[in-house]
């Protein structure tokens, strides 16, 4: 029943009496106040102010009103509405702010526990050898010293007395990786470098004694990958330029580089043997009580008096300066430490190998 024919008679529909529009304000704000979370809300939210809630019906039924009535019931429903509405938001405000503090509580992350989604990795025990020689002979007052693994053929060779004609220059030792160049006005070429001793001619060109360096690092030759042997390996060589350097000052730095590096009951001794770059030469044996197959003397590395010709050829005085190089490989020194039997193993990039090894303080 409608009644826009009707000029004055100020009846209306039912949904728009004030009782209905307070029972309906009062009815959303119970069951708003009753909802337990979130998603129960959502639910009533369309009961209490969709299209089809009681405000929303009284609404449509202002139009049924004559003109004179339509302001009152206009007010009186949109106050209604905006109830409802407060009532909507103040209990989401409210639902929204426990979930927050509950997630909180029941999200909480101890960040000083330790993680199980990922398995923790290893450093390298190559990497941890290396650093360990290093520490050690800061600690005797020696530098690190670094140098390019692409090589000119002069620094490689030539400044280091291998002429020419000398067998570690052919193809079947050395990667050569540039067949020309230009440096230190010959026609030097490109190589892998096949050991860490050029980083010893680089320094002596640069600065002047008294030198004490130690380089470890990647060197490259042309060796088939066995148990013993791969083409590319790691050595850490020493040198030391100064005054009245002799060959006991070289000694004493093996033992003490030995006896720090595998332990105290570890020893060297020296037969003599040839390399172009020092003179006298001697090759290197430790005595170590660990080894897997008993205590045993085993070759190690070379050493010697740096040579004169190197000394001038770096641009220093052999009449004034002497002094002493040696070098060892980082593999041959991790299989004696470790027991490690295979080198095949050091280059497979197995992390479980790594890991097996651990870390050192």
């Amino acid at each position: 029943m409608t009644y826009r024919n009707d000029p004055y008679d100020p009846k209306q529909a039912m949904l728009l009496a004030q009782d209905a529009l307070d029972d309906a304000v009062a009815t959303a704000d119970k069951a708003f106040a009753g909802a337990s979370d979130l998603d129960a809300l959502a639910a009533l939210k369309s009961q209490h102010l969709g299209d089809r809630a009681p405000i929303s019906l009284a609404r449509r039924e202002i139009g049924s009103l004559p003109p004179a009535a339509k302001a009152d019931a206009g007010k009186r429903v949109n106050e209604a509405r905006v109830a409802v509405q407060a009532a909507y938001e103040a209990r989401l405000a409210a639902l929204t702010a426990e979930r927050e503090e509950r997630v909180l509580v029941e999200e909480t992350v101890d960040v000083t526990l330790p993680t199980g989604r990922r398995p923790r990795g290893a450093q390298h025990p190559l990497t941890t050898i290396m650093e360990r020689v290093g520490d050690l002979f800061v600690g005797m007052g020696y530098e690190i010293a670094e140098g390019p693994e692409a090589e000119w053929e002069w620094y490689n060779f030539d400044a280091l007395n291998m002429h020419p004609d000398h067998p570690a220059r052919s193809m079947m030792d050395t990667f050569f990786v540039a067949a020309s160049g230009a440096d230190k006005d010959t026609d030097s070429r490109i190589v892998l470098r096949t050991h860490t001793s050029p980083v010893q001619a680089r320094t002596m060109l640069t600065r002047r004694p008294p030198i004490y360096i130690v380089c470890p690092g990647r060197v490259y030759r042309t060796d088939e990958l066995d148990a013993t042997h791969t083409p590319v390996f790691h050595q850490v060589e020493g040198l030391v330029i100064d005054k009245g350097i002799t060959m006991a000052h070289l000694k004493g730095t093996l033992d003490h580089f030995v006896k720090g590096l595998f332990g105290p009951g570890t020893e060297t001794r020296l037969r003599p043997s040839y390399f172009p770059f020092v003179e006298p030469g001697a090759e290197i044996d430790m005595w170590f009580p660990h080894h897997r197959d008993g205590a045993r003397w085993v070759e190690w590395g070379g050493c010697g008096m740096v040579n004169p010709r190197v000394l001038r050829a770096c641009g220093i005085d052999p009449e004034e300066y002497s002094g002493f190089a040696f070098g060892m490989g980082i593999e041959r020194a991790l299989m004696f430490r470790n027991a490690a039997a295979d080198m095949r193993d050091m280059v497979e990039g197995d992390v479980r190998y790594a890991r097996a090894f651990g870390w050192e303080a």
